[in-house]
Protein backbone atom coordinates (compact mmCIF):
# COMPACT_ATOMS: atom_id res chain seq x y z
CA UNK A 1 0.00 0.00 0.00
CA UNK A 2 1.42 3.39 -0.82
CA UNK A 3 2.32 5.34 2.15
CA UNK A 4 -0.16 8.28 1.50
CA UNK A 5 -3.28 6.05 1.44
CA UNK A 6 -1.73 3.96 4.60
CA UNK A 7 -1.97 7.61 6.04
CA UNK A 8 -5.05 8.34 5.24
CA UNK A 9 -6.51 5.31 6.47
CA UNK A 10 -4.87 5.66 9.82
CA UNK A 11 -6.08 9.42 9.95
CA UNK A 12 -10.06 8.17 9.35
CA UNK A 13 -9.31 5.22 11.85
CA UNK A 14 -8.43 7.47 14.39
CA UNK A 15 -11.22 10.23 13.53
CA UNK A 16 -13.60 7.02 13.91
CA UNK A 17 -12.03 5.79 17.32
CA UNK A 18 -12.21 9.25 18.84
CA UNK A 19 -16.04 9.88 17.99
CA UNK A 20 -16.18 6.11 18.98
CA UNK A 21 -14.57 6.55 22.56
CA UNK A 22 -15.96 10.60 22.92
CA UNK A 23 -19.32 10.12 21.71
CA UNK A 24 -19.81 13.88 19.92
CA UNK A 25 -17.10 15.48 21.78
CA UNK A 26 -15.07 15.50 19.00
CA UNK A 27 -17.25 17.68 17.40
CA UNK A 28 -17.94 19.43 20.84
CA UNK A 29 -18.37 23.58 21.10
CA UNK A 30 -18.32 25.54 23.87
CA UNK A 31 -20.08 28.59 24.17
CA UNK A 32 -19.59 31.95 26.00
CA UNK A 33 -21.93 32.97 28.53
CA UNK A 34 -21.52 36.58 30.27
CA UNK A 35 -23.98 37.85 33.38
CA UNK A 36 -23.79 40.58 35.17
CA UNK A 37 -25.24 38.46 38.37
CA UNK A 38 -22.64 37.80 41.19
CA UNK A 39 -21.18 34.04 41.56
CA UNK A 40 -23.80 32.05 44.32
CA UNK A 41 -26.82 34.12 43.23
CA UNK A 42 -30.02 33.28 41.54
CA UNK A 43 -28.91 34.32 38.08
CA UNK A 44 -25.79 32.93 38.04
CA UNK A 45 -26.90 29.39 39.74
CA UNK A 46 -29.40 29.33 37.22
CA UNK A 47 -27.28 29.61 34.51
CA UNK A 48 -25.15 26.80 35.50
CA UNK A 49 -28.64 24.71 35.14
CA UNK A 50 -28.66 26.05 32.29
CA UNK A 51 -25.20 25.02 30.70
CA UNK A 52 -26.03 21.57 32.65
CA UNK A 53 -29.33 21.21 30.14
CA UNK A 54 -27.69 22.40 27.36
CA UNK A 55 -24.94 20.06 27.47
CA UNK A 56 -27.81 16.95 28.17
CA UNK A 57 -29.83 18.31 25.35
CA UNK A 58 -26.96 18.27 23.26
CA UNK A 59 -25.25 14.89 24.15
CA UNK A 60 -22.06 16.79 24.97
CA UNK A 61 -21.69 19.03 21.63
CA UNK A 62 -22.52 22.00 23.36
CA UNK A 63 -21.44 23.20 26.73
CA UNK A 64 -20.97 26.83 28.02
CA UNK A 65 -19.09 28.50 29.91
CA UNK A 66 -20.61 31.13 32.44
CA UNK A 67 -18.70 34.35 33.08
CA UNK A 68 -20.75 35.66 36.52
CA UNK A 69 -19.98 39.20 37.19
CA UNK A 70 -16.69 39.42 35.18
CA UNK A 71 -16.34 39.52 31.40
CA UNK A 72 -19.67 41.79 30.80
CA UNK A 73 -21.29 43.83 33.72
CA UNK A 74 -25.09 44.40 32.91
CA UNK A 75 -24.02 47.98 31.17
CA UNK A 76 -21.33 46.20 28.72
CA UNK A 77 -24.15 43.01 27.92
CA UNK A 78 -25.64 44.05 25.25
CA UNK A 79 -22.15 45.62 22.82
CA UNK A 80 -20.06 43.06 24.19
CA UNK A 81 -22.67 39.84 23.08
CA UNK A 82 -22.87 42.54 19.79
CA UNK A 83 -19.38 42.84 19.02
CA UNK A 84 -18.15 39.01 19.90
CA UNK A 85 -16.59 39.05 23.09
CA UNK A 86 -19.40 36.84 24.78
CA UNK A 87 -21.04 34.04 22.56
CA UNK A 88 -24.16 34.97 24.83
CA UNK A 89 -25.42 36.41 27.67
CA UNK A 90 -28.30 38.18 29.77
CA UNK A 91 -29.18 41.48 28.35
CA UNK A 92 -31.40 44.13 30.50
CA UNK A 93 -33.32 45.84 27.83
CA UNK A 94 -34.30 49.13 30.02
CA UNK A 95 -30.36 49.67 29.89
CA UNK A 96 -30.73 50.07 26.18
CA UNK A 97 -34.00 52.12 25.35
CA UNK A 98 -32.99 53.51 22.02
CA UNK A 99 -31.34 50.21 20.77
CA UNK A 100 -34.89 47.87 21.83
CA UNK A 101 -37.42 50.60 21.43
CA UNK A 102 -40.41 47.58 20.74
CA UNK A 103 -39.22 45.30 23.36
CA UNK A 104 -38.94 47.81 25.76
CA UNK A 105 -42.53 49.16 25.14
CA UNK A 106 -43.69 45.39 25.58
CA UNK A 107 -41.78 45.00 29.07
CA UNK A 108 -43.27 48.19 29.90
CA UNK A 109 -46.67 46.66 30.37
CA UNK A 110 -46.44 44.07 33.21
CA UNK A 111 -48.36 46.60 35.68
CA UNK A 112 -51.47 45.02 33.59
CA UNK A 113 -50.90 41.62 35.46
CA UNK A 114 -52.67 43.44 38.50
CA UNK A 115 -55.96 43.76 36.25
CA UNK A 116 -56.07 39.89 36.08
CA UNK A 117 -56.63 37.00 38.24
CA UNK A 118 -52.93 35.95 38.70
CA UNK A 119 -51.62 35.33 42.34
CA UNK A 120 -48.49 37.14 43.20
CA UNK A 121 -46.31 33.63 43.52
CA UNK A 122 -47.67 33.36 39.61
CA UNK A 123 -47.38 36.87 38.17
CA UNK A 124 -43.38 36.66 36.44
CA UNK A 125 -44.47 33.12 35.78
CA UNK A 126 -47.34 34.49 33.32
CA UNK A 127 -45.24 37.42 31.84
CA UNK A 128 -42.47 35.21 30.67
CA UNK A 129 -44.48 32.88 28.66
CA UNK A 130 -46.47 36.51 27.78
CA UNK A 131 -43.36 38.20 26.50
CA UNK A 132 -41.57 35.09 24.97
CA UNK A 133 -44.62 34.64 22.88
CA UNK A 134 -44.86 37.78 21.62
CA UNK A 135 -41.44 38.32 20.85
CA UNK A 136 -41.06 35.55 18.92
CA UNK A 137 -44.27 35.00 17.13
CA UNK A 138 -45.74 38.62 16.82
CA UNK A 139 -43.42 41.06 16.87
CA UNK A 140 -41.03 41.23 13.64
CA UNK A 141 -39.80 44.43 14.54
CA UNK A 142 -38.25 43.20 17.67
CA UNK A 143 -36.74 40.63 15.86
CA UNK A 144 -35.17 43.25 13.59
CA UNK A 145 -34.13 45.18 16.44
CA UNK A 146 -32.47 42.38 18.01
CA UNK A 147 -30.77 41.98 14.57
CA UNK A 148 -29.28 45.52 14.35
CA UNK A 149 -27.34 44.70 17.51
CA UNK A 150 -25.98 41.39 15.92
CA UNK A 151 -28.04 39.19 18.44
CA UNK A 152 -31.04 36.77 18.67
CA UNK A 153 -33.29 36.51 21.61
CA UNK A 154 -33.96 33.21 22.58
CA UNK A 155 -36.18 33.58 25.95
CA UNK A 156 -37.00 36.31 28.91
CA UNK A 157 -37.25 36.30 32.38
CA UNK A 158 -39.05 38.11 35.33
CA UNK A 159 -38.98 39.27 39.12
CA UNK A 160 -41.27 38.33 41.54
CA UNK A 161 -43.93 41.29 41.88
CA UNK A 162 -42.91 44.86 43.08
CA UNK A 163 -43.86 46.16 46.11
CA UNK A 164 -42.87 49.03 48.22
CA UNK A 165 -40.03 48.40 50.94
CA UNK A 166 -39.95 51.32 53.36
CA UNK A 167 -38.46 52.59 57.10
CA UNK A 168 -41.92 53.96 57.71
CA UNK A 169 -45.51 52.67 56.82
CA UNK A 170 -47.03 53.87 54.19
CA UNK A 171 -50.06 52.51 53.25
CA UNK A 172 -53.12 55.20 52.05
CA UNK A 173 -52.36 57.96 49.78
CA UNK A 174 -52.22 60.07 52.92
CA UNK A 175 -49.14 58.53 53.88
CA UNK A 176 -47.40 58.26 50.54
CA UNK A 177 -48.01 61.79 49.75
CA UNK A 178 -44.82 63.76 49.72
CA UNK A 179 -42.81 60.62 50.22
CA UNK A 180 -39.71 59.79 48.51
CA UNK A 181 -39.66 56.98 46.56
CA UNK A 182 -36.94 54.84 44.28
CA UNK A 183 -38.76 53.86 40.61
CA UNK A 184 -37.43 50.69 39.35
CA UNK A 185 -38.44 51.92 35.38
CA UNK A 186 -40.83 54.70 34.07
CA UNK A 187 -43.74 53.20 34.58
CA UNK A 188 -43.30 53.15 38.37
CA UNK A 189 -42.08 56.30 38.92
CA UNK A 190 -44.95 57.61 36.47
CA UNK A 191 -47.11 55.90 39.68
CA UNK A 192 -45.34 57.42 42.27
CA UNK A 193 -46.21 61.05 40.95
CA UNK A 194 -50.25 59.62 40.50
CA UNK A 195 -50.20 58.46 43.81
CA UNK A 196 -48.61 61.80 45.29
CA UNK A 197 -45.15 61.13 45.52
CA UNK A 198 -42.18 62.34 44.38
CA UNK A 199 -39.90 59.30 42.24
CA UNK A 200 -35.86 58.98 43.15
CA UNK A 201 -33.92 57.38 40.43
CA UNK A 202 -31.45 55.64 41.46
CA UNK A 203 -29.95 51.55 41.50
CA UNK A 204 -30.95 49.65 43.56
CA UNK A 205 -27.75 48.92 44.94
CA UNK A 206 -27.71 52.11 46.43
CA UNK A 207 -31.20 51.92 48.11
CA UNK A 208 -29.32 50.55 51.32
CA UNK A 209 -27.49 53.85 52.08
CA UNK A 210 -30.68 56.16 50.66
CA UNK A 211 -33.10 54.27 53.21
CA UNK A 212 -30.17 54.07 56.17
CA UNK A 213 -29.56 57.60 55.90
CA UNK A 214 -33.22 58.96 55.33
CA UNK A 215 -32.87 60.18 51.42
CA UNK A 216 -35.24 57.76 50.21
CA UNK A 217 -38.70 56.80 52.06
CA UNK A 218 -39.56 53.23 50.41
CA UNK A 219 -38.21 51.73 47.31
CA UNK A 220 -40.36 49.97 45.05
CA UNK A 221 -38.42 46.53 44.97
CA UNK A 222 -38.92 42.89 44.76
CA UNK A 223 -39.11 41.88 48.47
CA UNK A 224 -36.26 39.48 48.07
CA UNK A 225 -34.45 42.88 47.45
CA UNK A 226 -34.87 42.34 51.39
CA UNK A 227 -31.47 39.42 51.01
CA UNK A 228 -30.06 40.09 47.87
CA UNK A 229 -29.30 43.81 48.89
CA UNK A 230 -29.95 43.70 52.46
CA UNK A 231 -32.25 45.88 53.10
CA UNK A 232 -34.20 44.30 55.66
CA UNK A 233 -31.42 45.88 57.41
CA UNK A 234 -32.92 49.20 56.93
CA UNK A 235 -36.88 48.79 56.23
CA UNK A 236 -39.27 48.48 58.92
CA UNK A 237 -42.63 48.36 56.79
CA UNK A 238 -43.65 46.41 53.29
CA UNK A 239 -46.86 47.45 51.64
CA UNK A 240 -47.53 44.36 49.27
CA UNK A 241 -49.70 44.36 46.68
CA UNK A 242 -48.91 48.22 45.60
CA UNK A 243 -47.67 49.18 42.96
CA UNK A 244 -47.17 45.71 41.70
CA UNK A 245 -46.03 44.99 38.22
CA UNK A 246 -43.05 42.70 37.64
CA UNK A 247 -39.98 43.53 35.92
CA UNK A 248 -39.83 41.38 32.83
CA UNK A 249 -37.90 43.15 30.14
CA UNK A 250 -34.79 40.73 30.26
CA UNK A 251 -32.96 38.17 27.59
CA UNK A 252 -31.91 35.69 29.63
CA UNK A 253 -29.85 34.34 26.60
CA UNK A 254 -29.81 36.20 24.62
CA UNK A 255 -27.18 35.33 21.38
CA UNK A 256 -24.40 36.63 19.21
CA UNK A 257 -26.69 36.31 15.69
CA UNK A 258 -23.43 35.09 14.13
CA UNK A 259 -22.67 32.40 16.65
CA UNK A 260 -26.37 31.45 16.46
CA UNK A 261 -26.39 31.44 12.69
CA UNK A 262 -23.15 28.79 13.00
CA UNK A 263 -25.35 26.24 15.18
CA UNK A 264 -26.55 23.43 13.30
CA UNK A 265 -30.70 23.54 13.37
CA UNK A 266 -31.10 20.90 16.02
CA UNK A 267 -28.53 22.94 18.02
CA UNK A 268 -30.35 25.81 17.86
CA UNK A 269 -33.35 23.43 18.81
CA UNK A 270 -31.19 22.45 21.79
CA UNK A 271 -30.61 25.82 22.61
CA UNK A 272 -34.25 26.91 22.59
CA UNK A 273 -35.20 24.10 25.04
CA UNK A 274 -32.28 24.89 27.05
CA UNK A 275 -32.96 28.62 27.46
CA UNK A 276 -37.27 27.71 28.09
CA UNK A 277 -35.40 25.84 31.60
CA UNK A 278 -33.33 28.44 31.75
CA UNK A 279 -36.06 30.95 32.20
CA UNK A 280 -38.32 28.73 33.81
CA UNK A 281 -35.76 28.26 36.91
CA UNK A 282 -34.69 31.71 37.51
CA UNK A 283 -38.23 33.28 38.09
CA UNK A 284 -39.07 30.46 40.00
CA UNK A 285 -36.51 30.98 42.06
CA UNK A 286 -37.51 34.62 41.83
CA UNK A 287 -40.66 34.10 43.33
CA UNK A 288 -39.70 31.51 45.58
CA UNK A 289 -36.88 34.04 47.19
CA UNK A 290 -39.73 36.52 47.53
CA UNK A 291 -42.33 34.92 49.24
CA UNK A 292 -39.58 33.21 52.12
CA UNK A 293 -38.45 37.15 52.70
CA UNK A 294 -42.10 37.95 53.41
CA UNK A 295 -42.58 35.23 55.42
CA UNK A 296 -39.50 35.71 57.53
CA UNK A 297 -40.02 39.92 57.82
CA UNK A 298 -42.23 39.40 61.27
CA UNK A 299 -38.64 37.67 62.64
CA UNK A 300 -36.76 40.79 61.28
CA UNK A 301 -39.37 42.94 62.99
CA UNK A 302 -40.34 44.36 59.84
CA UNK A 303 -44.12 44.34 59.55
CA UNK A 304 -46.03 43.56 56.25
CA UNK A 305 -49.23 45.54 55.13
CA UNK A 306 -51.85 45.25 52.91
CA UNK A 307 -52.90 49.11 50.67
CA UNK A 308 -55.68 51.07 52.40
CA UNK A 309 -58.31 50.82 49.56
CA UNK A 310 -57.79 54.37 48.71
CA UNK A 311 -54.30 53.62 47.60
CA UNK A 312 -55.38 50.24 45.80
CA UNK A 313 -58.34 52.00 44.30
CA UNK A 314 -55.97 55.11 43.02
CA UNK A 315 -52.96 52.67 41.83
CA UNK A 316 -55.53 50.26 39.48
CA UNK A 317 -56.79 53.41 37.98
CA UNK A 318 -53.25 54.42 37.35
CA UNK A 319 -52.70 51.53 35.39
CA UNK A 320 -55.37 51.63 33.14
CA UNK A 321 -54.77 55.25 31.83
CA UNK A 322 -51.18 54.54 32.16
CA UNK A 323 -51.83 52.38 28.75
CA UNK A 324 -52.75 55.49 26.98
CA UNK A 325 -49.41 57.30 28.05
CA UNK A 326 -47.19 54.29 27.16
CA UNK A 327 -48.45 54.10 24.10
CA UNK A 328 -47.76 58.13 23.51
CA UNK A 329 -44.99 57.75 25.15
CA UNK A 330 -43.21 55.16 22.32
CA UNK A 331 -45.02 57.03 19.26
CA UNK A 332 -43.74 60.29 20.19
CA UNK A 333 -40.20 59.34 21.62
CA UNK A 334 -39.15 56.72 20.14
CA UNK A 335 -40.75 56.33 16.92
CA UNK A 336 -42.88 53.25 17.63
CA UNK A 337 -45.94 54.20 15.37
CA UNK A 338 -47.68 51.31 16.27
CA UNK A 339 -47.66 51.52 19.40
CA UNK A 340 -51.13 51.28 20.63
CA UNK A 341 -51.87 48.25 18.64
CA UNK A 342 -48.89 46.67 20.08
CA UNK A 343 -50.40 46.67 23.79
CA UNK A 344 -53.37 45.94 22.46
CA UNK A 345 -52.42 42.57 20.53
CA UNK A 346 -50.02 41.46 23.84
CA UNK A 347 -53.11 41.90 26.42
CA UNK A 348 -54.71 38.63 25.13
CA UNK A 349 -51.68 36.81 25.28
CA UNK A 350 -50.69 37.99 28.60
CA UNK A 351 -54.05 37.30 29.94
CA UNK A 352 -54.03 33.61 28.19
CA UNK A 353 -50.54 33.04 30.20
CA UNK A 354 -51.84 33.45 33.25
CA UNK A 355 -54.34 30.65 32.79
CA UNK A 356 -51.85 28.75 31.01
CA UNK A 357 -49.25 28.88 34.47
CA UNK A 358 -51.98 29.14 37.30
CA UNK A 359 -51.45 25.56 38.51
CA UNK A 360 -47.74 25.20 37.89
CA UNK A 361 -46.56 23.53 40.91
CA UNK A 362 -42.84 23.84 39.95
CA UNK A 363 -40.15 24.60 37.43
CA UNK A 364 -39.44 21.42 35.61
CA UNK A 365 -43.14 21.70 34.87
CA UNK A 366 -43.40 25.32 34.26
CA UNK A 367 -40.39 24.89 31.81
CA UNK A 368 -42.28 22.06 29.76
CA UNK A 369 -45.58 24.68 29.49
CA UNK A 370 -42.78 27.27 27.90
CA UNK A 371 -41.52 24.85 25.82
CA UNK A 372 -44.75 23.14 24.57
CA UNK A 373 -46.57 26.88 24.10
CA UNK A 374 -44.14 28.80 22.40
CA UNK A 375 -40.28 28.18 22.59
CA UNK A 376 -40.93 24.38 20.10
CA UNK A 377 -43.26 26.69 17.69
CA UNK A 378 -40.09 28.66 16.70
CA UNK A 379 -38.82 27.98 12.89
CA UNK A 380 -35.40 27.53 13.78
CA UNK A 381 -34.88 27.11 10.41
CA UNK A 382 -35.50 31.15 9.72
CA UNK A 383 -35.16 32.46 12.73
CA UNK A 384 -32.51 34.62 13.64
CA UNK A 385 -30.89 33.37 10.28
Amino acid sequence: MAPRALLQRIVIATVFMVGVLGGTSAFARTISYATGYPPNSIGSDSALAYADALKELSGGDLSVKVFPMSLLSFSEASPGIRDGMADSGFVLFSYFPSEFPNTNLIAELTMLLELDDVAPSHAGLAYVGAMSEYLFHHCPECVEEFAAQNQVFTGASASAPYMMLCNKEVTSLADIKGKRLRSAGPQWARWVQAVGGTPVTISVSDAYEALNQGVLDCSISSSVDLDIFRLSEVVSDVTAGVPGGVFGGTGVNNFNRKVWQGLSEAQREQVLRASATFGAIISWDYQVGAARELEAAPKQEIKVHEPAGDLQQASHRFIVEDMKTIARNYQSRSGVDNAEQSIKAFQPILSKWVKLVKEVSNPEELAEIYWRETYSKVDVSEYGL
